[in-house]
């Protein structure tokens, strides 16, 4: 399985549609609305979304994920002084469960692990991929609503590394 990442480039807009409106089709699902409605729906979110991410953050790595050379979903982080944000991690149906979600999410930790730095997420509260989180080593830092605000941080590791080993010699 070849995993690579590319900028994102201006003909990439489609796919980031239908990138996005597949992150909402459950929730959608059970609207009463037409596809048009729908489709109406998620380009006026999927537009805001984007002019948001652009707005609030210029300096973002926005990356297009690519499985086999196939556009599959798209990696966003912001690098910051104290941390690295991710912004988002999306992928199409048929390239979720694969293993690309855990593999790019390590390949940012290893990174933040070298640069000593947190790595920040805002997870809503019902996404699957929350078990992910937690298993890689991610916990809860704020309790935002919807939202929570979930960090991995290479200090908090060590500490619960040294917490098992003193525990083994109990």
């Amino acid at each position: 399985m070849a995993v690579t990442l590319r900028p994102v480039r201006e003909n990439d807009e489609n796919f980031l549609l239908e990138l996005y409106a597949s992150t909402r089709a459950e929730e959608l699902a059970i609207t009463p609305w037409s596809p048009d409605q729908k489709q109406e729906f998620l380009r006026m979110q999927f537009d805001a979304q984007t002019r948001y991410y652009r707005q609030a953050f210029p300096e973002m790595d926005y990356r297009i994920v690519l499985h086999d050379g196939v556009p599959a979903g798209r990696f966003i982080v912001l690098r910051r002084e104290d941390e690295l944000r991710l912004l988002d991690i999306s992928l199409l149906p048929e390239h979720r469960n694969a293993g690309i979600g855990n593999m790019l999410l390590q390949m940012l930790l290893d990174e933040a692990n070298g640069l000593d730095k947190a790595v920040r997420i805002h997870v809503e509260r019902f996404n699957r991929a929350l078990r992910l989180y937690e298993r890689l080593g991610f916990g809860p830092v704020a309790d935002q609503g919807v939202y929570v605000l979930m960090e991995w941080n290479p200090k908090r590791l060590t500490d619960r590394i040294d917490e098992k080993l003193s525990d083994a010699r109990i």
